[in-house]
């Protein structure tokens, strides 16, 4: 164990928390966001990220497929939904993912990212088909498939309880649920931003359910619009207080807000002093999380090589065609390949391990 020293004074009191294993309030959640000793906060997630997981970097071969971009929600945030009066809105038939998939069928993908927008013309039968035709075709990847907002509106599709409508999903081959949805957990943001979408209670409700059904899914907040400090902190909070419930949470992701084509393209993109201080005062903060995400598509790849050394373990993976971000103006490739992944992990330092959904290690670059 090392000592390290301070510009901003306040961060010796959080140090020394983390370094006896104690969980961080409120108070230390804003000190993280206020104090501008950059590099000393950064210090204290490396510290705690390697406590954990050494020099490991992990990421998984995965593809993405976005199945609908007509949405009903209008949330000011988005730049991917369109509603049924636009010209370039798309459903994909479930023969148009078989294609997506046969098209990749001969690369190792492990993981099938599935998220959409709630269209409301596609019967509760789409879904189960969608995830049965994927688990045909590719029986040995996992299937991580609807965030909690789609799985409240599946439900009301479907006429089902929440948990009978999980059942049946998971009977189909749901394994793993993305953690998007929730944006920040503020009423104040809800209802300025995304009044459609379900509110925090109900989003933290579905995360119940899914992991009491054994599902595991990610966490995320939207950061960077609107939102206070405050705000921020208390959605680490949020998240932190389920996991002890339920501990269903695998790993943890950043979402940096992109507002170009969307309803507050006014607003600046976010700087990589608040991507690198989003990143570590997850890791400080979500303490029964055991995985950290540098999404490299939203804060670039140069950046997530950095954001390794601030509390990050894994850069996500290969993603393959990923449209949601990229439409709100991302410049970051729209995949990977695995030799890339491998190749800036080892530049920034680190040991790279493929790995599955599940965090087991599949492959180990020495």
């Amino acid at each position: 164990m090392y000592n390290l020293s301070f510009l901003d004074n306040r961060l010796d009191k959080i140090y020394n928390k983390v370094k006896a294993g104690k969980r961080l309030d409120l108070d230390d959640g804003l000190i993280l966001y206020e104090s501008h000793d950059l590099s000393g906060i950064g210090r204290i997630a490396d510290f705690a990220r390697r406590r954990r997981h050494g020099d490991n970097a992990f990421f998984v071969y995965n593809q993405h497929i976005n199945y609908t971009n007509l949405c009903i929600n209008g949330c000011k945030f988005c730049a991917y939904a369109r509603d049924k009066k636009t010209g370039d809105a798309f459903t994909l038939s479930i023969d148009d993912v078989k294609l997506k998939i046969l098209e990749r069928i001969n690369e190792p993908v492990r993981e099938f990212h599935i998220v959409g927008g709630l269209n409301p013309t596609l019967p509760f039968d789409y879904y189960i088909d969608l995830i049965k035709s994927i688990k045909e075709l590719r029986p040995e990847a996992a299937i991580k498939a609807f965030t909690a907002v789609e799985i409240d509106f599946i439900a009301k599709i479907a006429e089902l309880s929440l948990d009978e409508t999980l059942a049946k999903l998971i009977n189909a081959g749901l394994s793993m649920m993305p953690g998007g949805g929730a944006e920040v957990m503020s009423s104040r943001v809800r209802k300025k931003l995304f009044p459609k979408k379900i509110s925090a209670h109900r989003w933290l409700e579905v995360m119940t359910a899914a992991h009491k059904a054994g599902i595991t899914s990610n966490a995320t907040m939207l950061y960077g619009h609107i939102e206070t400090t405050e705000e921020r902190v208390n959605h680490l909070i949020l998240l932190r207080e389920l996991q002890d419930q339920t501990g269903g949470f695998s790993a943890y992701i950043s979402l940096a807000f992109h507002p170009q084509n969307t309803q507050m393209s006014h607003l600046h993109n976010t700087t990589a002093c608040d991507d690198l201080k989003n990143i570590a005062a997850a890791r400080l903060m979500l303490d029964n999380f055991e995985h950290i995400k540098a999404y490299w598509v939203m804060i670039g790849e140069k950046l997530a090589q950095v954001a390794l050394s601030f509390g990050a373990d894994d850069l996500d993976g290969t993603i393959i065609e990923e449209k949601i971000t990229h439409m709100a103006g991302a410049t970051s490739a729209k995949g990977m390949t695995r030799e890339e992944m491998e190749r800036i992990i080892i530049a920034a330092g680190f040991t790279p391990v493929e790995r599955d959904s599940f965090y087991n290690p599949v492959r180990r670059q020495n």
